[in-house]
């Protein structure tokens, strides 16, 4: 196969995608320590107080060793606070702390910084159709996936 061919295959092009995206996030958010994972952790929290560890795993399509290792980061730096499940005692519930919270709100405008910049080559339709193309094939893959994605609500729980 020609050099060529490999660089315009879907899974390079992703996988460059995705090193950019990364360095043009913790670029953005270098200031404040955050990672694209942590930044989701935090997100997730936010709208779900109290959730579960492998809820949280799911809602953020993680392995559950990526996600102890996001919780377990957060919780030396006093961003979150995990206790027993009142469901379980199997399981360990994830809050916000109020350090927590303060830095989720200092971040909203470095994070949407980091969006413009990686959206910037393309217009609004084309960013549109990037997404909807993105969403048809995860959508359309998810059966391939390595870990469960299961997307949480967008409202505050009331747990």
């Amino acid at each position: 196969m020609p050099l060529i061919e490999m660089y315009e295959r879907p899974g390079f092009l992703l996988r460059r995608a995705h090193q950019i995206s990364a360095a043009i996030f913790e670029g953005s958010c270098a200031a404040l320590g955050l990672t694209q994972a942590q930044y989701g952790a935090l997100t997730v929290l936010s709208l779900q107080p109290g959730i579960d560890q492998t809820r949280l795993a799911k809602a953020l399509a993680f392995d559950k060793v990526t996600v102890l290792r996001v919780v377990r980061g957060l919780e030396e730096r006093g961003l979150i606070a995990r206790e027993v499940s009142p469901n379980s005692r199997r399981q360990m519930a994830v809050r916000l702390t109020p350090a927590g919270i303060r830095l989720l709100k200092k971040a909203e405008g470095s994070v949407q910084e980091a969006y413009n910049r990686l959206m910037a080559p393309l217009d609004a339709p084309q960013r549109e159709q990037f997404i909807a193309l993105l969403q048809l094939l995860t959508d359309g893959l998810v059966d391939q996936a390595r870990a469960a994605f299961v997307p949480v609500s967008r409202e505050p729980s009331t747990d």
